[in-house]
C-alpha cells in the first residue's frame, strides 16, 4: 500500500505514540519518498519503545541516504547514542557533528547532552555545555536545572549552587518540585544544612522524594533527632514512607546514637507501614548499635539477619571496633570484609590501625603483608575547599600552594595557642618508627589541617569555612580542628567520607564518634 509522505509521517508518529513498532515500520518501509520527518519519526519510535540500537541504525541509514538531520532528529536520537548505552563519546560526537553542519540545536537537544554528561560522570563537561547553551541564547528550563544541579553537589560548589538557585528564583521555576528537591539536596551536600531547610520549608508541595531528601540531609549532618521530627511531620502530612525513608531515618539514629528510637522505627516498618526491611535497613541497625558502643548486640544482630550480611553491616562494626578498641570483633569483621570486598583498601588499613593501637605488631604486619600480596594500595588522602572561583586541593605535606609558607607558619602559631588551651597531638595516628617530636611535626602536615588553615587565612569576612576530604578524617586532625574552632572563633565544617562534622567553639557535632 502506498502513502504520500505527509500521511505516512503522521501514521509513523501515531504508531510510535502507541508503542507499535511493527505498524510504524510497515508504513515507513512502504514510503517511496522519505523526508527528514519520516526518518526522524521512525528513529524516535525505536528509541521511545526501548530499542535504542535500532533507532541508531535508522539514523545512520538516514545519513547514508543523504538526508540531513534537523534539531528534532538529534534531540530524539541523542538519548539512544550517549548516553543510555554508556556510549558517551558517540553522543558527543553526534552533537559536535550537528554543530559543524550548522544544524540548530533546540532546548531538548541541549538538555539531552547536559543530562548525558551528568549520567556518565562528566561533570565538568556538563558545566561547559551549560555555558555554551547560554552563550547560544538558550535559557535553561526546569529540566536543564534538575539535570545540572547534581553537578554542584558533586563538585561541592556552594557558590555555583547559589547561582543556580538565583536563576531558579529569577525565572520563576520555584514551583517545580523536582528542581526544588534538587536544591534541597545540593545545599545539604555542599555543607549548608540551614539553606537546605530554608528551601524545603518554602516548597508549596512536598512528595515522598522531597521528604526523604530532607531526612537524609539531616542524617548526613548528624541531626538524627531532627530527622525523626521530619519523619513524624511527613506521616502527619499523609505521605506514606518508603524504603528510602527508613534508610534515612535509621542512618540519622545511628549518627546521633538514638538506639531505642532506631529500634522502634525498625520494628514499625513492616508492622505499621508495610515496608519489609532489606539489607540496607539491617545494616543501618548494626550501625545504630555499633556507634552507641553496644558491639556485642551489633554482632548478634548481624548473626540474626535473614539475609547475607552486607559490607556496610560488617564495615559499621569494624569502624566501631576502632573507636571502642575491640580487637577480637575487629578481626572477625575485617576477615568477613576481606571475603566480601577483597579489593577495598580501607578495610585492611582499618584493621592495621586497630592492631597497631593495641600494640599487636606481628598481626598488624600480617595485615600489611596480605594487602601487599593482593596488590592493594591505600587510597591517597586529599582535602579541598573553594575560595572564590577556585578549588584548592591539598595532600599530606603539600608545599605546592602559593601560600604554603603562610599556611605552615600559621599552623605553628595556632599550635602554640592550642597547646595552651589543652591540645596534645595524638601520635598514635603516625605509625612510622620516629621519635615523638617528629611524629607531632608530621601530624601538622595532614591534608585536612592544611586546608583548614588555608581557609581561615582566606576568610574574607566570612564566619565559616567548608572543607571536604575523600577519606575518613584522622583522629588527631579531628581533635585539632576542635581546638582550632575554639582558638580562632570560626565555624569549621568538614565533610569526610562518612559524614559532615560541624566544629564550633571546641566541640564537634559528631560527639567524637564517626
Amino acid at each position: 500500500m502506498m502513502y504520500d509522505v505527509f500521511l505516512g509521517n503522521a501514521l509513523i508518529h501515531a504508531y510510535g505514540k502507541c508503542k507499535c513498532i511493527e505498524g510504524a515500520r510497515r508504513v515507513f518501509d512502504d514510503l517511496v519518498v522519505k523526508d527528514v520527518v519520516s526518518w526522524t519519526s521512525m528513529s524516535a519510535c525505536y528509541v521511545s519503545c526501548g530499542f535504542p540500537r535500532q533507532g541508531l541504525a535508522v539514523f545512520r541509514e538516514m545519513g547514508w541516504n543523504g538526508v540531513k538531520p534537523n534539531s528534532v532528529t538529534v534531540s530524539s536520537i541523542l538519548p539512544a547514542s550517549y548516553f543510555t548505552n554508556k556510549e558517551y563519546e558517540m553522543g558527543l560526537a553526534l552533537f559536535s557533528q550537528m554543530s559543524s553542519e550548522r544544524v540548530k540545536a533546540d532546548e531538548a537537544t541541549w538538555n539531552a547532552v547536559i543530562g548525558g554528561c551528568m549520567e556518565n560522570g562528566q561533570t565538568e563537561e556538563a558545566l561547559e555545555m551549560l555555558r555554551k547553551m547560554q552563550n547560544m541564547g538558550y535559557k535553561p528550563n526546569q529540566i536543564t536545572i534538575s539535570s545540572f544541579l547534581p553537578a554542584c553537589s558533586i563538585l561541592e560548589s556552594l557558590r555555583m549552587g547559589k547561582e543556580v538557585h538565583c536563576y531558579v528564583f529569577r525565572h520563576w521555576i520555584i514551583g517545580d518540585l523536582t528542581t526544588m528537591t534538587a536544591l534541597v539536596y545540593m545545599y545539604a551536600k555542599c555543607g549548608d544544612l540551614n539553606l537546605s531547610r530554608n528551601v524545603f520549608d518554602m516548597m508549596l508541595r512536598k512528595d515522598v522524594v522531597a521528604w526523604n531528601t530532607m531526612i537524609i540531609a539531616n542524617a548526613m549532618h548528624g541531626n538524627g533527632k531532627e530527622g525523626l521530627l521530619l519523619f513524624e511531620s511527613m506521616l502527619r502530612s499523609g505521605i506514606k514512607p518508603n524504603s528510602v525513608t527508613f534508610t534515612g531515618v535509621l542512618s540519622g539514629c545511628s549518627h546521633s546514637r538514638l538506639v531505642e528510637e532506631g529500634l522502634q522505627i525498625f520494628d514499625s516498618m513492616g508492622k505499621d507501614h508495610l515496608v519489609e526491611p532489606d539489607a540496607n535497613h539491617y545494616g543501618c541497625m548494626v550501625d545504630v548499635f555499633s556507634r552507641a558502643g553496644r558491639l556485642d548486640e551489633a554482632y548478634e544482630f548481624i548473626q540474626r539477619m535473614p539475609m547475607e550480611p552486607t559490607a556496610s553491616a560488617w564495615g559499621a562494626l569494624l569502624g566501631a571496633c576502632r573507636v571502642y578498641k575491640n580487637v577480637e570483633l575487629a578481626k572477625i569483621s575485617a576477615n568477613k570484609l576481606f571475603e566480601i570486598e577483597p579489593n577495598n583498601p580501607g578495610n585492611y588499613v582499618s584493621l592495621f590501625n586497630i592492631l597497631v593501637t593495641a600494640k599487636l605488631w606481628s598481626e598488624a604486619s600480617e595485615a600489611r603483608i596480605l594487602m601487599k600480596e593482593r596488590g592493594i594500595t591505600k587510597t591517597p588522602g586529599c582535602s579541598w575547599l573553594q575560595v572564590g572561583n577556585k578549588v584548592h586541593i591539598f595532600v599530606v605535606g603539600d608545599k605546592n600552594n602559593m601560600e604554603s609558607d603562610k599556611i605552615y607558619n600559621f599552623l605553628d602559631e595556632l599550635g602554640e595557642k592550642m597547646k595552651l588551651a589543652g591540645y596534645k597531638p595524638d601520635t598514635d595516628y603516625v605509625l612510622q618508627d620516629v621519635d615523638l617530636e617528629e611524629k607531632a611535626e608530621s601530624l601538622c602536615s595532614h591534608s585536612e589541617k592544611l586546608a583548614v588553615a588555608f581557609g581561615i587565612l582566606n576568610l574574607n569576612g566570612q564566619s565559616s569555612i567548608r572543607v571536604f576530604k575523600n577519606l575518613r578524617i584522622c583522629g588527631d586532625c579531628h581533635n585539632a580542628i576542635k581546638y582550632i574552632s575554639k582558638v580562632v572563633g570560626v565555624t569549621i565544617i568538614v565533610r569526610d567520607s562518612l559524614r559532615f562534622h560541624h566544629f564550633r567553639n571546641g566541640n564537634c557535632s559528631c560527639q567524637d564518634l564517626w
